[in-house]
Order: structure tokens, then C-alpha cells, then sequence
């Protein structure tokens, strides 16, 4: 055996593997491609109708492959893997707060409960938008108003979801934006 420049142990001339493959190409491209797809669906709003609702119906299918997925998917995509308890969801936010979270592999319990919230919030946007659609509901100005609402407060989570990235990567020394690209993350805490 013999150490590497990094004090990792070297066997049969191997070095261990320092990343781990977390987040699969399913997930990574749902999160991205919602992320540019709300904001068309933001940018195109009242000024172009078509394409508006275009988006929406992307959108509602997106979210939806993202929900069965998080039932049959890969290990850390798995709803069962990452969404914990309001009581373990509540206890890891008073530790963030005190900069003394502990880090996780997958999505931490924090970052799990701001998942199924923009998932709720996304998807009732789209029923909301769907439902401005129908004859029932067409012009009807109090689910216009509550669609509109939905999406703007879909922006507040996406900001303090934006906040907890930065948190997070900053506390656990790690670029988590980079990893939701490359799908991997550090193995071990440095």
C-alpha cells in the first residue's frame, strides 16, 4: 500500500473513488428543464396565450413523470429515500440555522420538504391554468387571481430554495449547483 498526495490509501495501485453518483440524468434534466420551462411559462403569461399554455401542459407532464418516478425510480430520486418526518424536517432546519447541519449524500430533510413544495406548487399552478381553460371556468377572474398568486409564490420557494443551495454548499464546503449538472457528489466530508 501506499498514500496518494491526498493521504488516501492506495491498493493494488487504486485510488478510492472521492465522488459518488447521486443524482441520475432523469432527475437532473427534470430539475433543469422545470427550471426553464417556469420561466417561459413566467416570460410568456398573458402576452403569448398559446405558447403559455403550451408550457403549462409540459410542465403538468414533467411534474408528473417526476412524481412516478420518485416511485420507481433510482435510490436517491425515491420519495421513500429523502422525505422525513415534519419533526426531522424541523430539527435539520434549527441546525442549519446554527450553521451545524449534518451533510447528506442525497437530498437532506430540509431540501426534501422544498421538493414536494414546488412539486405542489407547480402542479396547482398547472390546475389552475388548466382549469382558466375549461368552458366552466373560462374568464372566471377569481382562478385567474389564484393562478397568478400560485406562480408568484412558487417564486418565493424557488428563492428559498436558491438560499438553501447556497446555505448548504457553503456549510458542507461543496458546489451543490455543480453536482445537480454532473450528477455526482463528494464522497466523503473534507
Amino acid at each position: 500500500m501506499k498514500s496518494g498526495k491526498s493521504g488516501s490509501v492506495a491498493v493494488g495501485g487504486c485510488r478510492p473513488p472521492t465522488t459518488i453518483k447521486v443524482w441520475d440524468p432523469f432527475v437532473r434534466v427534470f430539475h433543469w428543464s422545470l427550471v426553464a420551462l417556469f420561466l417561459a411559462a413566467f416570460i410568456t403569461g398573458d402576452d403569448f396565450e398559446d405558447a403559455h399554455i403550451v408550457v403549462g401542459y409540459v410542465v403538468a407532464g414533467l411534474i408528473a413523470a417526476r412524481v412516478v418516478w420518485g416511485f420507481i425510480g433510482s435510490h436517491h430520486a425515491r420519495f421513500s429515500h429523502f422525505v422525513r418526518p415534519p419533526q426531522e424536517t424541523l430539527a435539520y432546519l434549527r441546525d442549519e440555522l446554527r450553521l451545524k447541519a449534518p451533510r447528506h449524500i442525497g437530498h437532506n430533510p430540509a431540501a426534501a420538504a422544498m421538493i414536494v413544495a414546488l412539486l405542489v406548487m407547480s402542479a396547482t399552478t398547472c390546475i389552475t391554468g388548466y382549469l382558466i381553460t375549461t368552458d366552466a371556468l373560462w374568464g372566471a377572474e377569481w382562478v385567474e387571481e389564484i393562478h397568478e398568486v400560485l406562480a408568484y409564490l412558487t417564486i418565493g420557494f424557488v428563492a428559498v430554495h436558491v438560499f438553501g443551495v447556497l446555505l448548504a454548499s457553503f456549510l458542507h464546503r461543496e458546489n451543490l449547483v455543480l453536482s445537480m449538472f454532473t450528477g455526482k457528489k463528494r464522497l466523503a466530508k473534507h
